[in-house]
């Protein structure tokens, strides 16, 4: 069994995984196994099957059921060599839900109650750029490039490299920061400081100046990354410039933000108020 988790291990890193992937499909495995009590060879189509539509019964999340389909196909082609057959294993629907982005008002009101310096840069940095939460945890001082008013954001989702926008105001509020901590390697370092503060962390910073804000929304700290790219659309940023800022592989993914616009922004008057203006 141990010779098949390090074989599939193998496979996962030469097809270039994340270490978070990685440990997340060997997880998947191990449980799968475990439920069955029985060894991956021994294992076939119709066991895939009831493990799967056992846990959809516990109601957990549709990315956690279909991260499971992905890592046990995996195992099942690339490390069994074995076939994986569409119609007889189907994947589950991911819920087509539109993400939360905040209002322009909402995230003045969020910086505005964010009394912490390094709190309210992180946040700032965030929106000013678009970026993940575990992109915004793993910056450098290095990858502040204030010459060309650029940020480098290395090995984001897919392992890819990619530039943002460095805002004239995000500058200034991380040369106030970096006078007051003095960041030497991790630009906003946690506990120890040589290493970079978790995004958990910065997701609890998100959360504690959201609730003195009083946003009512079910907004998170990824509704930065929503409301930068929603914000660059009402303000007439083409929509391929900002798939590029937003390191999105796929632009139909990006194109989820033309539904967020608002309406009042880009003057769009219903048919009905035409129709009855003219009677």
């Amino acid at each position: 069994m141990s010779f098949l988790f390090d074989k599939m291990k193998m496979n996962l890193e030469l097809r270039g995984y994340s270490p978070k992937t990685v440990k997340s499909y060997l997880m998947h495995v191990r449980l799968f196994t475990e439920y069955h009590n029985e060894s991956l060879e021994a294992l076939g189509e119709d066991d895939v099957r009831n493990y799967l539509y056992s846990i959809i019964k516990r109601n957990l999340s549709t990315s956690y059921i279909n991260s499971a389909y992905s890592a046990i196909r995996f195992m099942f082609e690339s490390t069994l060599g074995r076939d994986w057959d569409m119609k007889n294993i189907p994947r589950i629907k991911n819920a087509k839900k539109l993400p939360i982005a905040l209002s322009r008002k909402e995230v003045i009101l969020l910086f505005n109650c964010t009394p912490n310096l390094k709190h309210k840069a992180i946040l700032m940095t965030s929106y000013a750029a678009g970026l993940r939460v575990s992109e915004v945890s793993h910056l450098k001082v290095s990858d502040i490039d204030s010459d060309n008013m650029q940020i480098l954001i290395s090995n984001g989702k897919g392992n890819k490299d990619r530039y943002s926008l460095l805002s004239k105001s995000n500058l200034d509020i991380l040369r106030l920061y970096w006078k007051a901590y003095r960041p030497s390697d991790w630009l906003f370092p946690g506990m120890p400081s040589y290493k970079p503060i978790s995004p958990r962390s910065i997701q609890s910073i998100f959360k504690d100046s959201k609730d003195r804000s009083g946003i009512k929304s079910s907004a998170s700290m990824h509704s930065l990354r929503h409301s930068f790219a929603t914000h660059l659309l009402e303000d007439g940023t083409d929509i391929s410039y900002i798939q590029k800022l937003l390191g999105h592989s796929n632009i139909q993914t990006t194109c989820v933000y033309l539904h967020l616009r608002r309406m009042d922004v880009l003057n769009v008057v219903s048919p009905l108020d035409t129709l009855m203006g003219k009677l």
